[in-house]
């Protein structure tokens, strides 16, 4: 199962746009149609609120929910959580939950301090992990996800990111490559599949070299070992 996880704000008690979700309509169709063969089930989250509203961290709230919803639903089946922007760090922060196998953070809003201090990384401990942030992000700083990223291997190896270079916020430039990357992870982690040679490497690699791996231009498209 991956719950997909949309980008929000900061602070809004308003409820979700309907834009959010829709964009992650498509990226949801694509993990779909690439784990059918496996039996995968891709559902998009609908939050509660708008933002994360400082210490309610209400999408990482929303995130256990839904993670218990398909424990109901379905019986003991891993999850993979993968959230963009807001829902990456929820996707982060919710990694703790018990169904919880993999997490996915793509360009993540990851603030530098919070209230209690650095954002927690003990929650990560067992679960696969894969950051993927564009290099000119403008609206959330790659370089947080890169320290975040450097703590989480610290208490986690299974742990990786990958820069896209050139590529902006909503990693439209190299979107292809990204859903490629994206797709083949959540195979890798949720199934009995190895994962394409960068992502294995990217996760065996020390410090910086598997925090800091460059997406290929056309990966995706080549021999996956």
């Amino acid at each position: 199962m991956v719950l997909l996880l949309p980008d929000g704000e900061a602070d809004s008690r308003r409820r979700p746009s309907t834009l959010s979700y829709a964009v992650q309509l498509p990226f949801a169709r694509s993990l779909a149609r690439a784990g059918v063969g496996d039996g995968l089930a891709v559902h998009v989250l609908r939050y509660r609120w708008r933002g994360w509203n400082a210490a309610d961290a209400h999408p990482a709230e929303d995130a256990a929910w839904a993670a218990d919803e398909v424990q109901r639903r379905y019986g003991d089946v891993p999850v993979c959580l993968v959230g963009h922007g807001m829902g990456g760090r929820a996707a982060v922060r919710a990694a703790g939950h018990g169904a919880v196998t993999s997490v996915l953070a793509m360009a993540p809003w990851l603030p530098e301090r919070t209230a209690d201090g650095p954002e927690p990384v003990k929650q990560l401990m067992g679960r696969r992990v894969l950051i993927v942030h564009g290099t000119n992000d403008e609206r959330t700083d790659p370089e947080l996800s890169y320290r975040l990223a450097e703590r989480a291997k610290k208490a986690n190896r299974d742990t990786c990111r990958f820069e896209v270079h050139s590529d902006g916020h909503a990693l439209r430039q190299h979107r292809s490559e990204v859903v490629a990357l994206a797709a083949d992870f959540v195979r890798g982690s949720l199934f009995t599949r190895s994962y394409a040679r960068p992502v294995a490497d990217a996760l065996a690699a020390p410090p910086p070299l598997g925090l800091r791996m460059p997406l290929a231009a056309g990966f995706g498209r080549s021999l996956r070992h």
